[in-house]
């Protein structure tokens, strides 16, 4: 089930395929008239799609606005130890991601100038929270706590109603410990059109995040310069270094946990030991057999999953080359092979350090880049909240220091104009 590829093997398969995300055009050509309704005939075409693709034809007379009593009352339907779990995660991401704040800052320079940026957050984000028949309140802390700690005024939550027309009483829980006050029974890219362009009742928002299916991902591109986004996201990946320290049946467990994600899951093993990869091959044959999601594990262990087994320089070169979403280390030393990691979403280390921990209440945001994104992305925090305005106040000195190369740049580059604007300040002419 998990397949042995040499590393040129492993190079072909996986690195040289095309490694965004591939755009379906019927997807795009739907997405677009999705968008392009919801843009002009809000609420009332938001109603329409709630029948055609949830299921709910009386949205309307129901209201997109969940209401707030409803909310607050959320943690009464969930049990008690559930509800202290998400008090626990939404603890520990406040306190990770308070580390990541930082302000504006001013800089006086030496001859009197002063340059700046002025740091504030934007004023509302929305959050996509996947939902229906399953529930993923995980999703709405991991969007709505670094929004928070930036400091953004309101949070607008979106989540798809299930067949009864409700949000799942989960998400409407982790809303309510969040403070979180805006709710609506919205799906699909339908509701990522509904927060980039407002309609009567939901309020346009600045920044979008949160996972969803291939017309959500595709919304969230096609929206994008209309609002932030945080990311486009494609199928959870995890990889595995271990050397032959590692348990075989723990770093097997990690990877079915990995691959019950989604059909499309990437799992990943790479190893300088032979034997012991044989070792976790037949442990996560056993494993899969007996995970509740044995369907869906089993199409990723077979499709989308592979081990190499090679020196360890060359597994490090794969990896970075990789850029996977997550990574755990299963080795001697392992927190000093951090020196080796350049591209990867969130690292895990040590035999305790289950990729599980990340997901739900560690701390650290599960929101990733996938796909290779990890050469240039980075996990969802603070600063995807944040915007920042560069300030400049020349002073006389600075003005004299920095007039005549300005000028000669702007008039290299054709823009008389420009140089123009300071010649007439230095010459006094206006």
């Amino acid at each position: 089930m998990l397949r042995r590829y040499t590393e040129a093997e492993f190079v072909q398969r996986f690195l040289q395929r095309d490694r965004g995300l591939t755009w379906d055009i019927s997807v795009e050509t739907r997405v677009s008239e999705i968008l392009r309704s919801v843009r002009e005939d809000g609420d009332a075409v938001v109603c329409e799609y709630a029948g055609m693709f949830d299921g709910v034809s009386d949205l309307r007379e129901r209201g997109l606005a969940v209401d707030p009593d409803a909310i607050a009352r959320g943690p009464e339907q969930i049990p008690g130890d559930l509800i202290e779990a998400m008090r626990l995660a939404i603890a520990n991401l406040r306190s990770f991601h308070r580390r990541e704040v930082y302000g504006s800052w001013w800089d006086t320079r030496e001859d009197g100038s002063i340059v700046g940026q002025k740091v504030l957050p934007m004023k509302r984000a929305g959050i996509y929270v996947p939902g229906g028949r399953a529930a993923y309140p995980s999703s709405l802390l991991m969007g709505a706590v670094p929004a928070q700690v930036a400091g953004v005024e309101e949070l607008v939550v979106c989540s798809p109603p299930g067949p009864d027309g409700e949000v799942n009483p989960l998400i409407l829980a982790a809303a309510a410990l969040l403070g979180v006050e805006k709710v609506f029974r919205i799906g699909g890219a339908q509701a990522i059109a509904a927060m980039a362009f407002g309609t009567e009742t939901v309020p346009a928002a600045d920044i979008i995040c949160g996972p969803g299916n291939i017309y959500v991902t595709e919304a969230k591109r096609l929206v994008y310069g209309v609002v932030e986004i945080d990311s486009l996201a494609g199928p959870s990946e995890l990889a595995v270094i271990a050397d032959d320290s590692a348990d075989s049946c723990t770093v097997a467990a990690d990877l079915v946990a990995q691959a019950e994600h989604d059909p499309e899951a990437g799992v990943f093993l790479f190893t300088g030991d032979a034997d012991f990869f044989a070792e976790v091959s037949a442990e996560v044959e056993n494993q899969a057999k007996n995970t509740e999601r044995e369907e869906i594990a089993r199409a990723a262990l077979e499709n989308e999953s592979a081990a190499v087994v090679g020196p360890e320089d060359h597994l490090w070169e794969l990896i970075n080359r990789q850029a996977p979403e997550h990574l755990s280390i299963r080795m001697r030393d392992s927190a000093e092979k951090l020196t080796k990691v350049r591209n990867v979403g969130a690292v895990f280390i040590g035999p305790l350090t289950a990729v599980a921990f990340g997901d739900y209440t560690a701390g650290v945001n599960h929101v990733l880049p996938t796909a290779g994104t990890a050469r240039f992305g980075s996990a969802l925090g603070v600063e995807s909240f944040l915007k920042r305005t560069n300030i400049l106040h020349m002073s006389k000195e600075g003005f004299a220091q920095l007039a005549h190369p300005t000028e000669l740049f702007a008039r290299a580059e054709g823009l008389a104009a420009h140089a123009d604007s300071i010649a007439i300040r230095r010459d006094e002419e206006c």
